[in-house]
């Protein structure tokens, strides 16, 4: 079995570990439409315009 020949530091150690916990916070974009916050490369959900066409058409209130 391979044994370390040297003790790991904790500095190189944490270095390491460093990039596992790293969360990406989510990509938001904002309607042209209506100016809500929707996912980039979807449609809206509020007015159900993608690119400036309506795709979902959206019952009147």
């Amino acid at each position: 079995m391979a044994v370390p020949k040297r003790k790991v530091s904790r500095t190189r150690r944490d270095k390491r570990r460093s990039q596992v916990w790293k969360l990406s916070a989510p990509a938001f974009s904002r309607c042209t439409k209506c100016g809500e916050l929707k996912s980039p490369h979807k449609v809206c959900l509020s007015c159900g315009f993608y690119k400036g066409r309506e795709i979902i058409a959206q019952e009147e209130a």
